[in-house]
This record gives structure tokens, C-alpha cells and sequence, in this order.
């Protein structure tokens, strides 16, 4: 079936663009998280228990191991503004380092993380790695970027140098531990992993 080229544009003419200002005005009454995307609102979607039970512990660990440090973790609720590219959005787990630079007048939006942890999904693993990866880059203060695979024992890691070239480390298998280099911790895959119960486990039970 094709569809006529007056039905196509009459859909474009009725997409809504929204300023950064409009869409953070959304957000506060919002039910659901979004993205804004250099003038569209993107609903998130919603994770699976192994995405959140990663999440969970990551910044668990993570908010233990920087106590009485200089830097400190944030979950998924808090938003990040990319000014470059006028994008705000929300990563699994943030770590900020010294004192927190928010959108001016905001305090619900921040500028400055040095460590971003996200926990790929099918939906979004392409768009993590690529697209979302540029946009971070563009962050001065962001330093690391490290990606979680939620269905095995596997975790990749980007890591900014002096020369401002982003090295490249992927950490796999049960024994394996994760150094987070920008804020100096180190964290083991099983406590990455713990409770959380790959889809091949399940069918071995099911069996």
C-alpha cells in the first residue's frame, strides 16, 4: 500500500518540535522518562530486571567505594544535558567529580560527568555504542565510558588519555574485575553480576 505524498507531508506538518525550555517544563509532570533530541521528545523505554539489578549494584558499589572521596555516583533519575548537541537524556550511572556543574537556574539537570555506565539492551545497544558514545565525547570533563552487556559476563571500556585518544579494554568471563580508571575502583564481575540471572540459566532450570 503507498502512501500519498500530501497524506506524508500532512503527518510532517503536525510533528512538534520543542525547545531545551519546553521540554524540560514536560519532564517535571512527566509519568514516563524522555530524551530530547535536538528539538523531539523520545519516550525511554523500560528496562527488564537484569537491567535494573545491574544498575543497582554498580552504583551501590560505586557510592560505597567514593565515600569520603572527591566524586560522587547518580542513578538513572537525574538528567544529563549535552549542550553540542542539544540533547538531554538519562545514563544508568553517572559519576561527577569535584562540584556539580547544573544547567544554569536547574538543579535537576547536570553538565559535568567524568564516568558514564550504561547497560545495553537489544533496543539500544547500537545507538549506546555509536551515536550516544559522540555525544558524550563531547563532554570536557567526561573521561570514561564503560558498557555493560545485561546477558553474559562481558563489559567494554572506553578510556580518554592525556592525548585525548580513547583507548579500548573489554573485560569478560566470571573471574574478571572491572577497573573503573577515571575514578580509581575496581569492581569484581560477580558483584556487577550479583542476582542477576542470564536467560540461559533460566531455561536450564525451566529443563
Amino acid at each position: 500500500m503507498k502512501v500519498s505524498t500530501e497524506a506524508t507531508m500532512l503527518v510532517q506538518s503536525k510533528e512538534k518540535f520543542y525547545t531545551p525550555d519546553e521540554y524540560r517544563e514536560l519532564e517535571e509532570s512527566a509519568e514516563f522518562r524522555n530524551e530530547y533530541r535536538d528539538g523531539e521528545i523520545v519516550q525511554m523505554s523500560g528496562g527488564s530486571i537484569n537491567h535494573s539489578q545491574i544498575i543497582g549494584n554498580i552504583y551501590a558499589f560505586l557510592k560505597s567505594a567514593l565515600r569520603g572521596k572527591n566524586a560522587r555516583p547518580f542513578m538513572s533519575d537525574l538528567r544529563l544535558w549535552i549542550p553540542r548537541y542539544r540533547r538531554g537524556t538519562y545514563p544508568d550511572v553517572m559519576v561527577v567529580e569535584g562540584e556539580l556543574v547544573c544547567t544554569e537556574g536547574r538543579k535537576d539537570e547536570i553538565l559535568n560527568p567524568v564516568l558514564i555506565v550504561e547497560v545495553l539492551s537489544k533496543s539500544t545497544k547500537d545507538f549506546d555504542r555509536e551515536d550516544k558514545f559522540r555525544f558524550y565525547r563531547s563532554i570536557p570533563e567526561f573521561r570514561e565510558y564503560v558498557l555493560v552487556n545485561q546477558s553474559e559476563f562481558l563489559v567494554a571500556q572506553y578510556i580518554k588519555t592525556e592525548s585525548n585518544e580513547w583507548l579500548f579494554r573489554e573485560y569478560e568471563g566470571e573471574s574478571a574485575i572491572v577497573s573503573f580508571a577515571s575514578v580509581e575502583v575496581q569492581m569484581s564481575m560477580l558483584d556487577i553480576y550479583e542476582l542477576v540471572v542470564f536467560e540461559t540459566q533460566e531455561t536450564e532450570v525451566q529443563q
